[in-house]
């Protein structure tokens, strides 16, 4: 299977916006365009801070397109810049700040796909003006996210 997800920028390409709050999500590549392998999503500036969470069910994998970022994993602290990786498997708690606050771009991977949901369920909750601790909480639940 072959998943274009550019043409040289010969031509605009769909690409599905979300934001909520201070976030702004690209989705990039879905998970029903993998048949559930992975999705692929880009994290554009001004970046948050995402607080200690654990996933039940996606392995991510971080890939830094801009800025200095520290993602705790597990018990261990990792700088990362410009064409870092790091891969945190489902079920071990991550969180990641900014070095400068809000500067930063990165790449997310998610596998199996499907995670893209969770940030359609906030970007739908911000647009009906109803972004809060219920809409974060009830995202979450269906995601498998439990924040720590």
């Amino acid at each position: 299977m072959v998943i274009s997800v550019g043409d040289g920028g010969r031509q605009q390409r769909d690409e599905e916006t979300l934001v909520f709050g201070p976030v702004t999500v690209v989705v990039r590549v879905t998970a029903e365009q993998t048949g559930g392998a992975l999705s692929v999503m880009e994290e554009v500036p001004p970046m948050v801070d995402t607080p200690l969470h654990v996933h039940s069910r996606e392995d991510e994998l971080f890939y830094i397109l801009d800025g200095e970022h520290i993602v705790t994993l597990g018990d261990e602290e990792h700088r990362l810049g410009p064409g870092d990786t790091l891969f945190a498997p489902r079920g071990i708690p991550h969180a990641q700040r900014r070095v400068e606050p809000g500067v930063g771009h990165e790449m997310l991977v998610f596998s199996p796909g499907g995670f893209e949901q969770f940030f359609r369920d906030l970007a739908r909750a911000e647009r009906e003006g109803a972004l809060g601790d219920d809409a974060y909480a009830a995202a979450s639940e269906r995601a498998g996210i439990t924040w720590l």
